[in-house]
């Protein structure tokens, strides 16, 4: 199918399937030396971090069926728009009940919305997907994921002016964006898009100036802030989006301001020239 300005993508609105997985401790405790985490290590009925459930659930695709780029062949749950370029750009997620590590879990996905627009730099599409996390008891986890399809960039075009992130912040902490880092998140979240590992593939294929930092990962960086700062805080909601990609050449800065009184916290990433590459807010209880 041709994903034309004129494509109808109304048919994939409404369109779900259901995952099944064990929140194993084994992969938990590996993401914990992966983030750097100083916490005990993580054991059945522990609470899993917030974020860290999209170490699971994994998309097993045969190798076979793989783009040049290391992700999936479009098509099956997705719609197949032909748009080459495919980024996490947000999401928005409700934490009602704590996901625990050891259960067993289920995932119901449904496309909310599928759009297309003409943007300064030509054709976008837009896909919100809803995915409900479910234990026995119900549900632990809903979320609003939006991802968007772009054409691919004049191989070496210099990225755009970007905006200034907010001023202070009681929450700093300067994050390494070295090649391990980049590869152990990829590995435990199996993603094979090779902008995340693959460097000579990254800088003469695609054009970047280097490795790109997972959209999933400065998320879960910036919610990790309150974890740090208040531990015994539980996270009830967060949102984020996605305004600048950060590159692993260079350190970047993950911040918050928190409103202990309100009980939340603005939070956003920092890139190393001073531009904002993420936002986004987190509430708890």
């Amino acid at each position: 199918m041709s994903g034309t300005a004129t494509t109808d993508w109304s048919k994939w609105v409404g369109r779900s399937e259901q995952a099944c997985d064990a929140i194993a401790a084994g992969r938990a405790q590996a993401l914990q030396a992966t983030l750097d985490d100083v916490e005990p290590p993580l054991h059945p009925g522990d609470a899993l971090p917030p974020l860290w459930h999209w170490a699971y659930f994994w998309s097993l695709a045969p190798t076979a069926q793989l783009g040049p780029d290391g992700h999936a062949a479009r098509g099956g749950f997705l719609p197949p728009i032909d748009l080459p370029r495919r980024m996490w750009a947000g999401s928005r997620v409700a934490f009602p009940r704590l996901l625990e590590v050891g259960s067993e879990v289920t995932r119901h996905s449904t496309i909310k919305s599928v759009e297309e627009k003409a943007g300064r730099s030509g054709r976008l599409a837009f896909v919100t997907v809803e995915h409900v996390i479910s234990d026995d008891a119900g549900p632990c986890i809903v979320e609003e994921h939006d991802i968007v399809y772009r054409a691919a960039g004049e191989k070496g075009a210099p990225l755009p002016s970007g905006e200034a992130p907010p001023a202070g912040g009681a929450w700093r902490r300067e994050v390494v964006p070295s090649p391990v880092l980049l590869f152990r998140y990829s590995a435990l979240t199996f993603n094979g898009h090779r902008i995340h590992y693959d460097q000579p593939y990254t800088t003469l294929e695609e054009g970047y100036p280097g490795l790109i930092v997972h959209g999933p990962l400065l998320a879960t960086l910036m919610i990790g802030q309150l974890r740090r700062a208040l531990p015994q805080a539980r996270a009830t909601r967060f949102s984020f989006r996605a305004r600048r990609p950060i590159f692993d050449t260079r350190p970047f800065t993950v911040c918050g301001a928190p409103d202990e009184a309100a009980k939340r916290a603005d939070l956003w990433v920092a890139d190393p020239d001073g531009y904002l590459a993420m936002q986004g807010e987190v509430s708890w209880g």
